[in-house]
């Protein structure tokens, strides 16, 4: 994916501000937790994760293929991460604390996700880039990729950040 905006490439985060971010996608956000959703790679306008195949994701039984709902949902949930990060290095002025609360009114305004390929594999990958952070709607990119890397799924997605 080419990176379009370069909201602050030199941001180093805290070692409190990754684990509260992780936290707050990982664990506090139950959905994800149902969803394996695991962070892999956090950079100030990119982020990866990885989501392991299990029967709960089944989305048609004869071919065990990935449910769709499970792609648009990982999607859409990473998207939303991206952001969160990507606000986190905006305000770098801030305490690690202080930049964990901006997250509270962050949501999802417009979510497209186009599928390419049969979700099929024992785990997947995802990556979401923030194309452009304004001050009341952020905007991402998003892949959704096999064990091979091959392209399954993209999205793009509109957030209120305000």
């Amino acid at each position: 994916m080419p990176q379009r905006t370069v909201i602050a490439p030199e941001v180093v985060f805290e070692d409190e501000f990754i684990d509260g971010v992780k936290k707050i996608f990982e664990e506090m956000i139950v959905f994800n937790r149902v969803l394996g959703l695991k962070i892999t790679t956090i950079n100030p306008t990119w982020v990866k994760a990885r989501i392991d195949m299990r029967n709960e994701l089944v989305g048609h039984y004869l071919y065990n293929r990935l449910h769709g709902g499970v792609i648009s949902a990982s999607l859409d949930a990473l998207g939303g991460f991206a952001v969160m990060v990507a606000i986190g290095a905006r305000h770098m002025d801030e305490t690690p604390q202080q930049r964990l609360q901006r997250f509270a009114k962050l949501g999802t305004i417009d979510l497209r996700v186009d599928y390419l390929r049969p979700g099929i594999g024992e785990w997947f990958e995802m990556r979401a880039e923030v194309m452009r952070l304004g001050s009341r709607v952020a905007s991402t990119r998003m892949e959704f990729m096999g064990p091979d890397g091959k392209l399954m799924s993209t999205g793009s997605a509109a957030y209120i950040v305000s």
